[in-house]
């Protein structure tokens, strides 16, 4: 792959070069002149960073798209705030990031830049496993970060090991997991009256229950971080109408017996 000069860019791409150059000459301002900005370190955006991260979360969510258009501007602005951080110390700089991700993705992608052949998604996600092992990785897993929420990290940690090979067959067997699991978390409660048995030993089997779950919502194509976040969002959206409506009404929730609260649960539904 060979890079071109500003001579053979087309005007659009010439475009986007020069918007890029802007928002690097307005970072070099805000570092030398804003203080807010001068005393800002990689330590002091980061949770800054993770923050903005979830903002386009929630906006991807949302399906809106001018606030995705923002919030991408906010994450762009972090990346660029880290790279002339660093360049004052002349550690990196943002050639550097950039140039770092090109080569990242032509070595990680040898169906596209060398002779190495993979038609289907399945074949592209187990080459990139195999990459990263001869980059030095010392497990499939080891890229998995140790910080991800449990539900997105239980997502990663079965993807990299179907990466790897390591997988059900059939989907009818990952429910027969599921359906395993769910009898031995059941397992650990009195039948009478649902009480735990042994909360130590319930908790680890509902946490293999869930990480089932998972597996088999990845095994027909749901993502259930983002099957959750649908009921979060929708749950949310009808205990706000509960709320509103009934005090509307002249009602108190605290006051409210169960099904008095269900009439109000049933219009939000109908919604």
């Amino acid at each position: 792959m060979t890079t071109r000069s500003l001579s053979d860019l087309p005007e659009s791409r010439i475009q986007q070069l020069l918007a890029f150059d802007r928002l690097l000459n307005i970072m070099d301002d805000l570092r030398a002149q804003c203080p807010w900005d001068k005393k800002q370190t990689m330590h002091s955006l980061r949770h800054l960073t993770i923050e903005e991260t979830y903002e386009l979360s929630d906006a991807i969510m949302e399906n809106d798209l001018p606030e995705i258009k923002k919030e991408l501007g906010d994450i762009l602005l972090h990346i660029v705030f880290y790279a002339k951080i660093a360049s004052e110390t002349n550690d990196f700089e943002i050639k550097d990031v950039l140039h770092g991700i090109c080569e990242k993705l032509i070595v990680r992608h040898p169906h596209i830049y060398g002779d190495t052949i993979a038609d289907t998604e399945e074949q592209v996600k187990q080459n990139w496993e195999q990459i990263k092992l001869k980059e030095g990785n010392k497990s499939v897993l080891g890229g998995v970060p140790a910080s991800l929420p449990a539900l997105v990290k239980a997502m990663r940690i079965q993807e990299k090991a179907r990466g790897a090979g390591f997988d059900w067959e059939e989907k009818q067997q990952v429910w027969e997991k599921v359906e395993e699991e769910m009898q031995e978390f059941k397992e650990h409660f009195n039948a009478d009256d649902n009480s735990v048995i042994d909360k130590e030993k319930a908790e680890g089997e509902f946490g293999d229950l869930l990480f089932s779950l998972v597996n088999y919502a990845r095994f027909i194509d749901i993502n259930p971080e983002t099957a959750l976040e649908r009921t979060n969002k929708k749950f949310i959206k009808r205990f706000t109408y509960l709320e509103t409506q009934s005090r509307a009404d002249g009602k108190q929730l605290h006051e409210m017996t169960l099904a008095e609260m269900d009439e109000y649960w049933n219009k939000a539904k109908a919604l």
